[in-house]
């Protein structure tokens, strides 16, 4: 009997504790209900002074430094070809796209651009002025590689 009613009691505290402690849990859905509708953050403004930056890591997709607001991008047009594609590169002064978006993924060449590779804004994203909405430390490998010492 007295085991029974020391489980008994120990049951009744961890209860007691379980709801004590539930109540004082962070909630995982927010202060409003999931299903409530709130409004889009502003859009942030689009860096567009055609100046190209520098990659913070190899292989790095580069950012698009002017606007594409209004270009076709669909499975009948691509604007960004219209400048981009290696045979308009000469006279639109654009980088031309990587030989890569040429190939298919086992590397043979292809006479046009790649259906894997014609969705430019899959890896390729405007540049913003927008601020970090979290503290970021990435270093740049070119920075790690400096600050080793030379003399091993």
């Amino acid at each position: 009997m007295r085991r029974f009613m020391l489980s008994a009691c120990a049951g009744a505290t961890c209860l007691v504790a379980g709801a004590l402690f539930a109540q004082e849990a962070p909630r995982l859905t927010g202060p409003e209900p999931f299903t409530k509708e709130s409004p889009a953050p502003p859009m942030q403004r689009q860096v567009t002074d055609d100046v190209r930056r520098k990659r913070n890591y190899p292989d790095q997709p580069p950012l698009i430094p002017h606007a594409i607001e209004g270009y076709a991008l669909d499975l009948n047009a691509n604007k960004c070809l219209a400048c981009h594609a290696r045979k308009f590169t000469e006279q639109s002064q654009a980088p031309m796209i990587s030989v890569t978006h040429y190939q298919d993924r086992e590397g043979n060449t292809l006479g046009g651009v790649s259906p894997r590779r014609y969705s430019c804004l899959a890896c390729h994203v405007p540049q913003t002025g927008a601020k970090p909405l979290v503290p970021n430390t990435f270093v740049d490998m070119d920075a790690l590689v400096e600050r080793e010492p030379r003399g091993r």
